[in-house]
């Protein structure tokens, strides 16, 4: 579980592309986006690593990069943000996004 900036930081230097999705157990629409995210990724994109960070757990990790509504999508590529969606997330608007990241990064 990442909990922390350091986790964070490793995680991301680990691993080429990951998709960390911030939001709170207590929050429906988050629970709703989140397994549908998770499907679009193994379906479509299957190199990105996927985490959830839960805001209650982790709110210093959560401010450190902004995140201040839920649920909150950072897409990390190389080390790098190249993604940011907030609330109102469209999943065919979501899988264009990261489309392109991802032909660039992984073909």
């Amino acid at each position: 579980m990442i909990q922390s900036e350091l986790d964070f930081n490793e995680y991301i230097t680990a691993h080429t592309g990951v998709l960390f999705y911030f939001a709170t157990t207590s929050c429906s629409v988050g629970e709703a986006l989140e397994p549908k995210v998770r499907a679009l990724l193994k379906e479509n994109f299957p190199k990105l690593m996927f985490r959830f960070i839960d805001m209650n757990q982790a709110p210093e990790l959560s401010a450190a990069h902004q995140v201040f509504v839920e649920p909150t999508i950072l897409l990390y590529v190389e080390g790098k943000e190249f993604l940011r969606r907030s609330r109102h997330i469209g999943l065919s608007e979501l899988d264009m996004a990261i489309s392109r990241i991802y032909d660039l990064a992984f073909e």
